[in-house]
């Protein structure tokens, strides 16, 4: 007596990649503690805008981490020397030891480049 078996490549694809599979909760579990890492890495408050999702990619399934923060273009990617005016007042004002500051103009020194989220990928793995 003979037995065949016939697999449907498209079927089994669809079983791995299915939610609750053994690859979703993995790769939800790695997805999820990478986040975390990159909002424990995160400078000041940019970690509370830290979200993240797993979907269906390309190839297979794919762990999304986001950063809506309006500045994380910035942080990642740092910021080279430039001139800071005002644009709706006539003067800038901030503290510096404690003392106000009024001036129509600062030469900020740039910032350097923070790869939060390489970092945390590369911590999470």
């Amino acid at each position: 007596m003979s037995v065949q078996v016939t697999v449907e490549p498209g079927r089994l694809l669809g079983m791995v990649r299915a939610r609750g599979s053994i690859a979703h909760r993995r790769m939800t579990a790695r997805t999820r503690r990478v986040a975390n890492i990159a909002a424990q890495e995160a400078p000041g408050r940019m970690g509370d805008y830290i979200d993240w999702k797993v979907q269906e990619g390309p190839r297979g399934l794919q762990g999304v981490i986001v950063c809506d923060h309006h500045a994380v273009h910035y942080v990642l990617n740092g910021t080279r020397p430039h001139l800071i005016r005002p644009r709706r007042a006539k003067a800038l004002r901030f503290e510096v030891d404690g003392h106000v500051v009024y001036t129509k103009l600062v030469r900020h020194p740039g910032t350097r480049a923070n790869d939060f989220l390489g970092r945390a990928l590369r911590l999470g793995r």
